[in-house]
C-alpha cells in the first residue's frame, strides 16, 4: 500500500533451501514442535504453555530486564495474569541495523493482536533484544540512501571478538551519525533523530542505545523489549544454564544425531556444530594491550561439570540454538516469530529442549515486509525500467545507456556524413575542367571546413549524451538503493529510521496493518494473500 509518497508492501520471506522447505511444509516434521492452526488449538496450547511455568513469576523476575512503560507495560501485567507472549527478536545493530529489525516488532505485534481476539486471552508481544550477542560486524554497520546511491554507516572500532554488545563501547559516532541526518532529509522529524541522539550517546554501549532506541519506538506501540545482558536477566537464567551445562554430553549428543538426519535430507544445517563444545558460553575477563575485556567462551563438554559446579553468577549465557530453550524456559512464549535463518536453525533446537527435558518451542515466520520510497519508482519509470530488471548486477545499466543511444542521432550523423561525401564529389565533377569557376583546393577547403563543422556538433551531441547518461546514471544508483541494494531485499539491507524520520513514526503502524493478513493466516491456519 502507498500513503504520503512511502509504499509498504509484503515480500516473499526467502532464506536457505531449508528454510524455504519448511516454509512449504515439505520437511521438518519431526523436527519441530507443532505449531497450532486453529483459535482453539492456540488456546490449548497457551493454557499448557501457562502451565509449564508452575508458578513462575516471570514477570518480577524480569522487571529490570524489560523496564517496560506505558503501553508495553499494561500488555505485560495483562499477559502475566492470565495470558501468555509472543516474542521475536535480533542482536544489536547500529541505528536499529536493518528494516527487518522493525518489520520482525511490527510482525509480533499483529499477531499478538489477533491472538488475543482469537484465544480471549491476553497477548503481549516481546522484543527480545540480544544484546549479549558478540557479532560485531552485525553491529557495526548500516545502510541508507543517499543522492548518490547506497551509503555504508559504521562504527570506527576498533572491532571486537567475542565480547558482548553490551560491553563495547560505540565510540565517535559523529560522522555515521551526520550521514543519517543527510539521509533523513530537511523534512526530518525531530521526534526520531532526537530518539537516536538520547539513544547513542558517547559513553554508551552498543547493546544499551540499540535496547534504548527500541523502547524509544516500540513500547508506544505496547511491544516490550527484553533486555537479554541485563544482570537480572542473568541470575534467572543462571539455574537454567548449569543444569545445560550438567547435561552437555547428552545434548551434545542429540544436537549431533539431528544435525546429521539435516544432512541427510539433502540440507546444510544453518548452524555448524563444533564437537566437544557445549551449547553455553562462559564470559570472563582477560588482559590485552588496553587492560581488560570481558570475553565469552564455548565450554568445552569436557568441562562442562567444573563449571556448572564452579561459575560465578551471571557469567553464563546461551549460545544461539540454546537461546529459544531457555527464552521458553523464563516467559511464557506461545510462539517466537523467526526470519528465514532462524527458521532454519529451529531444526536443531528441539533436540536440545528433549535431551533438557524442557519444553520445546514453537517456531512460526514472521511477516516480511518492504518500506520503499515512492519517488525511486517514479524514477524508475523514467527511466524507461521495469521493477525486476534490477534483480540482474548489469542489465538496468545496459539498458538506460542503450535507451540514451536508441536516438538515432548516431546513425543520423553518419548518414550526414555519406551525403556531404557525395554532394561534394558530385560538386567537384561538375566544376572539372578548363574554365571551372572554382579550383579543387576550394572544395577541399570546403570538404574540411564541413567535416570539421559535422565533427564539432558530435562532439557537443555526444558531450550531451554522457551529461545525460551521468544524471541518468546517478539516479539509477539511487533507484537499485532503494529498491535493490546489495542485490537483495531493502528490509534486508536499509536502515528504517530515514523513513521514519521522513514520513512519521506513524509508519510503523503501516507496517503492523500490512502484517496483520500475515497473523490471520498463522491463527487461523491459512495461507496468507500475498
Amino acid at each position: 500500500m502507498s500513503v504520503d509518497g512511502v509504499i509498504v508492501r509484503t515480500a516473499q520471506l526467502g532464506g536457505s533451501a531449508l528454510s524455504q522447505a519448511v516454509q512449504r511444509g515439505d520437511v521438518g516434521a519431526a523436527w519441530y514442535s507443532h505449531r497450532p492452526t486453529s483459535p482453539a488449538a492456540w488456546r490449548a496450547h497457551a493454557l499448557q504453555v501457562r502451565a509449564s511455568l508452575d508458578g513462575f513469576d516471570w514477570l518480577t523476575t524480569l522487571a529490570p530486564a524489560l523496564a517496560a512503560t506505558g503501553a508495553a507495560a499494561g500488555r505485560l501485567a495483562q499477559a502475566a495474569a492470565r495470558g501468555v507472549v509472543v516474542t521475536t527478536g535480533q542482536q544489536p545493530g547500529l541505528f536499529g541495523g536493518p528494516a527487518y529489525t522493525w518489520s520482525k516488532a511490527l510482525s509480533a505485534l499483529s499477531l499478538a493482536d489477533e491472538l488475543s481476539a482469537a484465544i480471549d486471552m491476553p497477548v503481549a508481544p516481546v522484543f527480545w533484544a540480544a544484546s549479549d550477542d558478540a557479532d560485531w560486524m552485525e553491529a557495526a554497520v548500516t545502510h541508507v540512501v543517499t543522492a548518490r546511491g547506497l551509503q555504508t554507516l559504521s562504527m570506527v572500532g576498533p572491532p571486537t571478538e567475542g565480547v558482548a554488545m553490551a560491553d563495547v563501547l560505540l565510540g565517535d559516532l559523529t560522522t555515521a551519525r551526520a550521514a543519517l541526518t543527510a539521509a533523513c532529509g530537511s523534512a526530518a522529524q525531530a521526534s526520531v533523530l532526537a530518539a537516536v541522539d538520547a539513544a547513542y550517546v558517547p559513553h554508551a554501549t552498543v547493546g544499551a542505545a540499540y535496547v534504548q532506541l527500541l523502547r524509544a519506538l516500540l513500547e508506544p506501540l505496547g511491544i516490550a523489549v527484553l533486555d537479554a545482558a541485563h544482570p537480572a536477566f542473568r541470575a534467572a537464567s543462571d539455574r537454567f544454564l548449569r543444569h545445560a551445562l550438567t547435561a552437555a554430553a547428552p545434548v551434545s549428543e542429540a544436537l549431533s544425531a539431528r544435525t546429521q538426519a539435516i544432512v541427510a535430507a539433502g540440507y546444510a544445517p544453518q548452524v555448524d556444530v563444533i564437537d566437544g563444545l557445549s551449547v553455553v558460553f562462559q564470559t570472563g575477563v582477560v588482559s590485552n594491550g588496553d587492560g581488560v575485556q570481558r570475553v565469552r567462551v564455548r565450554v568445552p563438554v569436557a568441562e562442562a561439570a567444573t563449571v556448572a559446579r564452579e561459575a560465578e553468577p551471571g557469567t553464563l549465557g546461551a549460545n544461539v540454538l540454546l537461546r529459544p530453550v531457555l527464552e521458553r524456559s523464563l516467559l511464557p512464549t506461545l510462539t517466537y516469530l523467526a526470519g528465514p535463518g532462524e527458521l532454519a536453525y529451529f531444526a536443531q533446537v528441539s533436540p536440545i529442549a528433549s535431551a533438557l527435558g524442557a519444553p520445546a518451542p514453537v517456531v512460526s515466520p514472521r511477516w516480511a515486509g518492504e518500506v520503499l520510497d515512492g519517488d525511486a519508482y517514479r524514477a524508475l519509470d523514467r527511466l524507461g525500467l521495469s521493477e525486476a530488471i534490477l534483480r540482474d548486477p548489469h542489465a538496468a545499466e545496459q539498458h538506460v545507456a542503450q535507451r540514451l543511444l536508441d536516438d538515432g542521432i548516431s546513425d543520423t550523423l553518419e548518414r550526414l556524413r555519406v551525403a556531404v561525401d557525395a554532394q561534394l564529389r558530385a560538386l567537384r565533377d561538375s566544376v572539372d575542367g578548363a574554365g571551372a569557376p572554382v579550383s579543387h583546393d576550394v572544395i577541399a577547403g570546403l570538404s574540411r571546413d564541413l567535416t570539421h563543422r559535422i565533427d564539432k556538433f558530435e562532439h557537443r551531441v555526444l558531450g550531451g549524451v554522457k551529461r545525460n547518461e551521468i544524471d541518468a546514471m546517478r539516479e539509477l544508483a539511487c533507484v537499485r538503493a532503494s529498491l535493490r541494494p546489495l542485490g537483495k531485499s531493502p528490509e534486508r539491507v536499509l536502515n528504517l529510521l530515514p523513513y521514519l524520520a521522513r514520513f512519521g513514526v506513524g509508519l510503523l503502524l503501516r507496517l503492523r496493518d500490512a502484517s496483520v493478513s500475515h497473523a490471520q493466516a498463522l491463527v487461523h491456519g491459512t495461507r496468507a494473500d500475498s
